[in-house]
């Protein structure tokens, strides 16, 4: 959500300034390459001397480069990604789970959660295609448009979605992207009564994925397993054939070696 300058909250140990330097960075995260004084306004809702001025700090701490008009990323930004992925066990958990699933079905394999509104990947087993589909480790996606978002909202009370599209952005990516909320909650339903939700070129044109819920070993909902590959090398019911069963596997498998120090960190 984007930040004003008076809406800051006034905590006795926060620090505004920090807020709106990370609301930047936040908008790389978006794909974005480059930005200038104006995106990082328009994209945070900070006026602009406030963007510039986190602009120019996070020049001078070495994460951005600015070329006189715009800001670039700077591989020091890695760090903070990293600080996480390294942190975090459920990754490191998952990898050889994902491996695994990938040399079976030689399509590339991803874990994902969800922060915010939208979906976060977390570890990613990459199939050897010459032309890789889906979205690498760190990325970010809108949970409607997906087939792990609609999994993991699926972990979600009915006043807990009402409130996620009250406030989330629907748009759509393409032609067959659904954005009427009302099919967005009935596809919702179906994954959970399913186990699994199917993603038909809803995210980008020629791309299918099917993905399934991750439980820990007292039914929590965890994160979302999915497969990803180009549509012209399969259709919906043959990806629910020869990829569901495996995906169920090796979420089944993942749920019950999740040590509870793992879990702690989760819940």
């Amino acid at each position: 959500m984007p930040l004003k300058d008076d809406d800051l909250p006034a905590r006795k140990e926060g620090m505004a300034g920090l807020a709106k330097g990370l609301a930047i960075i936040e908008l790389f995260a978006d794909g974005r390459e480059s930005l200038t004084v104006a995106d990082a306004a328009t994209g945070t809702g900070l006026s602009r001397a406030a963007a510039r001025r986190c602009l120019l700090t996070l020049a001078e701490c070495g994460y951005l480069a600015f070329d006189g008009k715009f800001f670039h990323p700077l591989p020091r930004l890695l760090r903070l990604g990293f600080a996480y992925l390294n942190g975090d066990p459920l990754p490191r958990v998952a990898q050889p789970i994902l491996e695994s699933i990938r040399d079976r079905t030689g399509e590339s394999i991803s874990l994902a959660v969800l922060d915010g509104d939208d979906v976060l990947f977390i570890a990613r087993a990459i199939a050897t295609h010459l032309m890789v589909t889906g979205v690498a480790v760190g990325g970010r996606r809108p949970a409607h448009a997906m087939a792990t978002g609609r999994v993991l909202l699926g972990g979600y009370s009915a006043k807990q979605l009402d409130a996620y599209f009250s406030r989330a952005h629907i748009a759509a990516n393409t032609p067959k992207t659904i954005v009427d909320p009302t099919r967005i909650k009935a596809a919702i339903t179906q994954s959970r009564l399913n186990g699994y939700a199917i993603n038909d070129e809803e995210l980008e044109l020629g791309f299918r994925a099917i993905a399934v819920p991750v439980t820990d070993i007292q039914g929590r909902l965890v994160a979302a397993l999915s497969v990803g590959f180009s549509s012209a090398r399969s259709d919906n019911q043959s990806m629910i054939e020869e990829y569901l069963p495996l995906l169920k596997d090796g979420a089944r498998t993942l749920g019950q070696v999740l040590p509870r120090d793992i879990l702690a960190t989760l819940l």
